[in-house]
């Protein structure tokens, strides 16, 4: 927090100065500086109250306290299905700070890591749960830091890859190579709820579930992805 404050202050006074200038960018900056300071020195972290359009006018500066925070319960299998006292004032502590809280059994953990897919899948199942903890922290990150996942398949291999929310089909491609999005002509597309359906590339072109998408085209979590493209 202390250090918070420091790159504020800093951050105030050059834009207070340059502001004397008359540009209204800066006037309106030192504004929101100013106001952003108050708050932060009255010992509220910033994550609890910086809006969306501060966080975007201030994205120059690395403050700690606006980066993303998740807790992390350690709770017995009873706690899993219902919160108990201080899994609630954990999560009290977290919509103050707009931080997540994701609750997780280590005595489970360490049970499933020595099981194989089908049995821990099996094991959960008998305790009522969809997903592991470890399962429950990943999605949860990904949703604190915007990411989602885009795949790519051939005959030999379905590969992964982590872009961030609102990336277009052109700018995802780069994600694989600068080739491809330079040269990039469309995107042949699929959800991955319509291939778990039929688990076929091809029967789903024959059902007309593959789309012919831009460079425009905003990447959805989960979408197969075929990019044509010319260099």
């Amino acid at each position: 927090m202390h250090s918070d404050l420091e790159v504020l202050e800093r951050a105030l006074e050059r834009t207070q100065k340059a502001a004397k200038s008359g540009d209204k960018s800066l006037k309106k900056k030192a504004v929101v500086l100013d106001e952003i300071y108050a708050k932060a020195s009255a010992g509220a972290n910033l994550r609890s109250f910086v809006t969306k359009e501060q966080m975007e006018m201030l994205g120059e500066y690395s403050f700690l306290t606006l980066k993303p925070v998740m807790y992390i319960a350690n709770v017995d299998d009873d706690t899993l299905h219902e919160d108990n006292e201080y899994v609630r004032k954990v999560r009290e502590i977290a919509a103050g700070e707009n931080a997540a809280v994701v609750k997780i059994s280590v005595q489970i953990e360490a049970e499933i890591s020595e099981l194989d897919e089908e049995e821990s899948k099996e094991y959960l199942a008998d305790l009522g749960l969809e997903k592991s903890g470890l399962e429950a922290m990943i999605f949860e990150g990904y949703k604190l830091l915007n990411l989602i996942t885009f795949f790519t398949a051939s005959e030999k291999e379905v590969r992964a890859w982590t872009i961030t929310r609102d990336t277009n089909a052109q700018s995802a491609a780069g994600k694989i190579h600068s080739d491809i999005e330079r040269g990039f002509i469309r995107a042949e597309t699929a959800s991955y709820t319509d291939f778990a359906k039929v688990k076929d590339m091809q029967k789903l072109k024959e059902l007309g579930k593959m789309r012919l998408e831009g460079k425009e085209y905003v990447v959805k979590d989960g979408d197969i992805i075929y990019f044509r493209f010319n260099v």
